[in-house]
């Protein structure tokens, strides 16, 4: 059973190029039924795609470019955004033209309707899947949970620590971890992100009272300055002047108080960095969740997310 991936992971994968080598590798490829990728290069007026195969151009008709397109329920933005991009398809069969080249025929539409059958429609709320980050919006970030078919994680379930944009914790392109969170009428899934990013507990635990650690400044309230430690656990430190949202900082940690699920800080400076934090941190990546609580057991304040049941 074919592994159904985002768009990219495959395209550079020497089982991938060897397609390439050959038309008979080619003609194998088609009489074998097998996925591959391509980098799009051109999306012609009448919203074809044109794929870089190497020796070939091959063409993907604009009804197979995608699932919805032929229906008029995916606007065509998702054929023109593919282009430069990889995309997957099946050849479909060859035509040759006036000139006597070969043109492959190829269909992505086939392939995310057998990914849709066959793996989306598997999935169950609470399941942590793989995604590629496609782009961003205010809202929310818009990624690829296989063969290129979208899916979206809010703002809101992206982290604990509240972000002012989603590009303050992801980039186009990047390789996440995300949860289905709902299924939705349509076949469409609803993901979230920040349970895999550990409880209150477990990222307390990196961090120790009289410590000096960075942070990120997340939020400047006239009662304090909010600055993230990491994406689920975020402090509070005393007002300060110039501290502006978005900042580096290098904060002491006064204490951490899992009864009300605090930690203050005191900010000892702050400034403007070009640095990207760390890499997040999963401290889950498989399997699936029923319910995932947050909050430690001591407090009285319930953090939860319960994927199964009522």
């Amino acid at each position: 059973m074919p592994n159904y991936k985002p768009e990219g992971l495959l395209i550079d994968t020497p089982a991938n190029r060897q397609a390439f080598h050959s038309l008979s590798a080619l003609q194998e490829a088609h009489a074998s039924g097998r996925i591959l990728e391509s980098r799009a290069v051109v999306c012609d007026p009448d919203h074809n795609l044109i794929v870089d195969m190497g020796a070939w151009r091959g063409i993907i008709p604009r009804d197979e470019a995608a699932l919805g397109i032929a229906e008029g329920t995916t606007r065509d933005i998702a054929i023109i955004s593919r282009v430069n991009k990889p995309v997957c398809y099946r050849i479909t069969g060859f035509v040759k033209a006036s000139d006597g080249t070969v043109i492959p025929q190829l269909s992505r539409r086939a392939v995310q309707q057998e990914c849709q059958d066959n793996y989306i429609a598997s999935l169950v709320p609470g399941d942590i899947i793989d995604a590629r980050v496609t782009h961003l919006e205010s809202f929310g970030c818009f990624v690829d949970i296989g063969c290129g078919i979208p899916s979206l994680i809010p703002i809101d379930a992206i982290s604990i620590s509240r972000i002012s944009h989603p590009r303050d914790r992801f980039s186009p392109a990047q390789d996440i971890r995300a949860v289905v969170k709902a299924l939705e009428p349509g076949g469409r899934v609803s993901l979230s992100h920040k349970e895999l990013l550990g409880t209150w507990s477990e990222n307390a635990a990196m961090f120790s009272a009289g410590e000096t650690v960075a942070g990120i400044v997340r939020s400047v309230e006239e009662y304090g300055v909010f600055v993230e430690l990491s994406p689920n656990l975020a402090g509070l430190a005393e007002p300060r002047e110039g501290v502006a949202v978005g900042q580096h900082a290098s904060v002491y940690i006064k204490s951490l108080i899992p009864e009300k699920m605090k930690v203050k800080l005191i900010i000892v400076d702050s400034f403007e960095a070009s640095w990207r934090a760390q890499p997040t941190r999963y401290f889950l990546t498989e399997g699936h969740l029923n319910r995932w609580r947050y909050s430690p057991d001591c407090s009285d304040r319930l953090i939860e997310t319960v994927f199964d049941g009522d």
